[in-house]
């Protein structure tokens, strides 16, 4: 009955990994730098939304704004892009939220806007995603380590005893 509930266990985690992991890495906005002075440019990519879908549009919200950003602009990378100027913004973090053209979500992220001079040079990431990452990676490891277990006492069952 052990090994039951054993293999029930990991077949969950494996389950459950196996659904946020992807949903972690499709949706992706990213914002960079990361940390930008009052006047300076960041630059907004949601990197799965499709050029061919519409516009994307970002969302910026924080402590004096509340904006759309509208892109038609292909990024590098591939996904869609545009560029915000911070100036007029007042000190502190952003969200980022972005709506593909299909309607579809494109992740969000965020940025600082620090005084002038003060800005550490620095990529901008998607931070939304991280916990999500983090929950599937324990996941896979709990049910790598239940499937050794379980695969440990049956060797352990089916030996000879001397």
């Amino acid at each position: 009955m052990k090994a039951q509930s054993v293999l029930v266990s990991t077949a969950l985690g494996v389950g459950l990994g196996t659904l946020l992991l992807p949903a972690a890495a499709l949706a992706q906005t990213i914002v960079s730098p990361a940390t930008t002075p009052v006047g300076g440019t960041v630059v907004l990519t949601a990197t799965t939304c499709n050029p061919n879908a519409g516009d994307a549009i970002f969302r910026v919200t924080g402590p004096n704004r509340d904006q759309n950003v509208r892109s038609t602009t292909a990024a590098a990378g591939g996904g869609l892009s545009a560029e915000l100027f911070t100036a007029g913004f007042t000190l502190g973090t952003y969200t980022v939220t972005t709506t593909c053209g299909d309607g579809s979500s494109g992740g969000s992220a965020t940025f600082t806007v620090t005084p002038i001079g003060a800005a550490p040079a620095g990529g901008g990431g998607d931070d939304s995603t991280t916990g999500l990452l983090a929950a599937g990676g324990a996941l896979a490891g709990a049910a790598a380590i239940g499937a050794t277990v379980m695969v440990r006492r049956r060797r352990r069952a089916a030996a000879p005893v001397a």
